[in-house]
């Protein structure tokens, strides 16, 4: 089997990783749009009138916000683990299995462009076998 994947089919990792990293950009900045949004809600308000307010709505407007902050925290993460993809990229490892060193299948990798380990490995680490 293949050691590494060839310049070409690299670079189309790269387009392709890029371009979800994007994606996930937009996400953020929606997400913390939303956030600011739901914060500003109860900017300016009196005590009076923040009792005035259902305590059902004022829960669910709680529940938005740590979704919110939540989805942020997730999508932040998975920005970063795209950035590794490209520096494995630039590194010559991209869709190396760190464990068997086999070349992680070009769907794997197309799916998870973060994945650093085959589907085999990956199930046996979390059988506790490797």
């Amino acid at each position: 089997m293949e050691k590494m994947y060839s310049k070409a089919k690299l670079t189309q990792f790269r387009i392709s990783i890029e371009k979800r990293m994007e994606e996930i950009a937009e996400d953020m900045g929606d997400i913390h749009d939303g956030i600011l949004a739901n914060g500003n809600n109860s900017e300016g308000l009196s005590q009076e009138s923040v009792f005035s307010v259902h305590m059902a709505d004022a829960g669910t407007d709680s529940f938005e916000q740590e979704k919110n902050y939540i989805l942020m925290g997730r999508e932040s993460d998975y920005y970063k683990n795209l950035e590794i993809a490209l520096d494995r990229i630039d590194d010559g490892i991209f869709g190396i299995c760190k464990i068997c060193t086999e070349l992680i299948p070009e769907e794997r990798m197309l799916e998870v462009p973060n994945a650093t380990k085959c589907v085999g490995c990956k199930e046996k680490e979390k059988l506790g076998l490797v």
